[in-house]
């Protein structure tokens, strides 16, 4: 349980400093949900944060691009219209 708190305390700290970097994306949260989770599997508790900033950063990722490629046809289709 001190692993968990102690996770989730430096995510909470991370969080106020705010987003250094675009890479981290997805990385905080993901690693917070990945650790309870290894806490709780086995006690793998920094293996869990680990694939959870994983995760999540390759999530974050895969929705900015999705947002791109709508934002690129809605451009498309506006131009059309015109």
């Amino acid at each position: 349980m001190k692993h968990v708190l102690s996770i989730v305390a430096a995510a909470g700290i991370l969080m106020l400093v705010g987003n250094t970097a675009a890479e981290a994306k997805g990385c905080i949260k993901g690693a917070v949900v990945g650790g309870v989770a290894g806490h709780f599997l086995h006690r793998h508790t920094l293996l869990g944060a680990a694939a959870g900033c994983i995760i999540g950063h390759h999530m974050a990722h895969k929705k900015e691009q999705e947002r791109k490629a709508a934002a690129a046809k809605a451009k498309q289709q506006q131009a059309h219209a015109h």
